[in-house]
């Protein structure tokens, strides 16, 4: 199977460059990145995809099988890092692409250099000596109701999701990202996402990480942000000004610069 065809793989900026992997979070795909790309792509190489299921993939290579876990995402990652041939590439995962970027970064170190994990949650549901910033109910609840109705689901959650209600272009393109996603998709990536646990998978990375969070996120809250940095020695914290679970979005100019500014501190 073509890979790049497989997970429709974009490139973009010099050929000889340090490459930047970009991940879309749940219900999204590439074009989620586009305002950040330009930042990026005068200095890096960046590598832009759709996981399996999403955006312009080939959907007859999805299975429920193999996307029922987060390790069958990591699969596509790590695919797609040996189809291009990257060594030490520096991976950028929003939201569950965070995690699924860990996961990949542990099976393929060779591959993944160093993370960036924007707006990341390891576990959704709260714990003992853990805020997650939900409970096991307002999961179960979530995800009753996307399965009742997905569209209507998807109109209900993005506002939540996005944040920002005086920008209802924001809401409103999440909205459509989340409506053009098969729902018998969303439904397996939406049980993916919200019932995983990846908080001991925290403790096998080694490699340098920025942790980017939102000060305001209904998503993943503050706590989560500062979890994640404390489980991950080599990592470093950054707060945005900025509100919504998307500041790729909401707020590209402070992410491209948190992100580049990473970058340059590299060791």
């Amino acid at each position: 199977m073509d890979v790049r065809r497989r997970n429709n793989v974009t490139l973009t900026g010099p050929a000889d460059a340090p490459v930047v992997v970009l991940a879309h979070g749940f219900g999204c795909d590439q074009n989620m990145w586009r305002l950040v790309v330009p930042a990026l792509a005068e200095r890096y190489r960046v590598v832009l995809f759709d996981y399996v299921g999403s955006g312009g993939s080939d959907l007859s290579a999805w299975s429920e099988e193999r996307y029922s876990s987060l390790d069958g995402y990591a699969r596509d990652v790590t695919e797609v890092c040996e189809a291009l041939d990257l060594q030490q590439a520096v991976f950028v995962g929003h939201s569950v692409s965070a995690m699924i970027g860990v996961l990949a970064a542990n099976a393929a170190p060779e591959r993944i250099g160093s993370l960036v994990m924007v707006a990341p949650s390891p576990c959704y549901i709260d714990d003992e000596g853990y805020r997650g910033g939900f409970t096991a109910e307002d999961i179960d609840e979530l995800l009753g109701s996307l399965e009742a109705n997905y569209l209507g689901w998807s109109s209900a959650m993005a506002p939540v999701i996005m944040g920002n209600p005086e920008r209802p272009e924001l809401s409103e393109e999440l909205t459509n990202s989340f409506c053009a996603t098969d729902p018998d998709i969303a439904r397996v990536f939406a049980r993916t996402t919200f019932l995983s646990d990846s908080r001991d998978d925290l403790k096998a990375v080694t490699v340098p990480t920025l942790v980017l969070e939102c000060a305001h996120d209904a998503i993943a809250p503050r706590e989560v942000g500062a979890y994640v940095h404390a489980a991950i020695p080599s990592s470093r914290l950054v707060t945005l000004d900025a509100t919504g679970h998307c500041p790729q979005l909401s707020a590209p100019e402070a992410t491209a610069r948190a992100i580049l500014d990473f970058l340059e501190r590299r060791p």
